[in-house]
Parts: structure tokens; C-alpha cells; sequence
């Protein structure tokens, strides 16, 4: 079984910074996609960055320039870090991976989602 846990949400003033860090743990062979969602209330989730396995990334134009996507494979975790957020930056944000796991089985797992609220 895999599990990622997130960290690093919280309540931050127009213009300033977050960090987000998601973890996996279990029986990893290999972690291929990772990727952040957001969903504001009301609306549909969201993609918001993206790595592929080949190190490619994707970015929503929303955050384009603003927020960083990285990973640390030898650490199977990958982070968003989060410059000059907006009000509109405010929702909860998921991390997801899509994991080879040790039985050769290959799933898309999520975290269970972290508060991000930006306001004065």
C-alpha cells in the first residue's frame, strides 16, 4: 500500500509565500507523474502543475511565473512552491503521484489535501 501526506498549507497574506511538500511511503518501486490540484468551493479541481517522468512540466496559465513545481526522487516526495499568491490562489490542494509499486502495479494515488487561504 502507498500513502502521501501532505504538508505545508496555511494562512498567508496576499503576496506572500507557501511551500507545499507531498511524501510517499510504502512499497515504491517507482514514482512516474506527479502533479498538484487545487478546488476552490464551488468548483471543479483543478489542475495546477505538473512533472512528468521525464521531467517535463505543466503549469496552469493562472499560476504560470508565480508557482514552482519540483520533485526529489530519492525521496519520493515533490513540492509547490507558492510566490506572490493571490486571493484566487484559496483552495484546497491535493498532491497526487502515479506510483509502480513494488508488485509492479501501477495507481494514481492522492493526498488528502491541504488548506491553502489567502487574505489580508
Amino acid at each position: 500500500q502507498v500513502q502521501l501526506m501532505e504538508s505545508g498549507g496555511g494562512l498567508v497574506q496576499p503576496g506572500g509565500s507557501l511551500t507545499l511538500s507531498c511524501a510517499a511511503s510504502g512499497s515504491i518501486l517507482r514514482v512516474n507523474y506527479v502533479g498538484w490540484y487545487r478546488q476552490a468551493p464551488g468548483k471543479e479541481r483543478e489542475l495546477v502543475a505538473s512533472i512528468s517522468s521525464g521531467g517535463s512540466t505543466n503549469y496552469a496559465d493562472s499560476v504560470k511565473g508565480r508557482f514552482t513545481i519540483s520533485r526529489d526522487n530519492a525521496k519520493n516526495t515533490e513540492y509547490l512552491q507558492m510566490n506572490n499568491l493571490k486571493p484566487e490562489d484559496t483552495a484546497v490542494y491535493y498532491c497526487t503521484m502515479q506510483v509502480r509499486s513494488s508488485t509492479l502495479q501501477l495507481y494514481a494515488y492522492w493526498g488528502q489535501g491541504t488548506q491553502v487561504t489567502v487574505s489580508s
